[in-house]
């Protein structure tokens, strides 16, 4: 895959992923409270979709990892919301087999093997350890978001969420500028302004 192939894929990704959280902003502004709209988690599950194919394209596994975690949390959400049944069955079953598809024809085909994703001269082991804990920080406010949500049998983002999203946007900051990774920085800067801005409604709401 060429590069300007697998950046278009990343940047279409990232693109999503801003969209659906300025979206979310702008309707929380407009009501002064936090809120949760439907297209909030079909633009993530889109976005989480074309992510999870960049991180394979360039061999990175802390990008994959937390695409694959947060990836069924924004199914999740679509069911609690009512929205996911509407989706085709076919596509249904697309959506949730489409992860493991990718790993089994990957080292099936020799795309890659643990070698080259946990060993990638590209990225120091120190660094990759770096870009996973970012990673696990950044997925953790989709877990705390989800037992949250399954509790209270609504799809919620709370204090909890955002501050986590924060934390560990901010981390991945710090790995995107080493890695040198224009996708992630684009990202992850306008990320951390929403989630600020998010935790400060959330403050005035209480």
């Amino acid at each position: 895959m060429s590069d300007w192939l697998v950046y278009t894929i990343g940047f279409a990704a990232q693109i999503l992923f801003s969209g659906r959280s300025i979206l979310q902003w702008i309707i929380s502004e407009k009501n002064k409270r936090v809120l949760t709209p439907v297209l909030f988690w079909q633009l993530s599950l889109i976005a989480s979709f074309l992510l999870f194919i960049y991180g394979y394209a360039r061999d990175d596994f802390a990008i994959m990892l937390g695409q694959m975690l947060t990836y069924f949390i924004y199914i999740r959400n679509m069911h609690l919301q009512g929205q996911w049944i509407k989706f085709p069955k076919i596509l249904r079953w697309f959506l949730y087999l489409f992860p493991f598809i990718i790993l089994f024809i990957g080292y099936n085909n020799n795309v890659y093997d643990r070698e080259l994703l946990f060993q990638n001269d590209a990225i120091p082991t120190w660094l990759l350890l770096l870009g996973i804990i970012a990673q696990v920080v950044f997925t953790l406010r989709f877990v705390y978001q989800w037992i949250y949500s399954e509790k209270r049998k609504e799809s919620s983002l709370p204090m909890g969420f955002w501050v986590l999203s924060l934390v560990g946007a901010l981390i991945i900051l710090i790995y995107a500028i080493i890695r040198k990774d224009p996708v992630l920085l684009a990202g992850h800067i306008l990320g951390s302004f929403l989630y600020l801005r998010n935790i400060v409604i959330l403050k005035r709401q209480r």
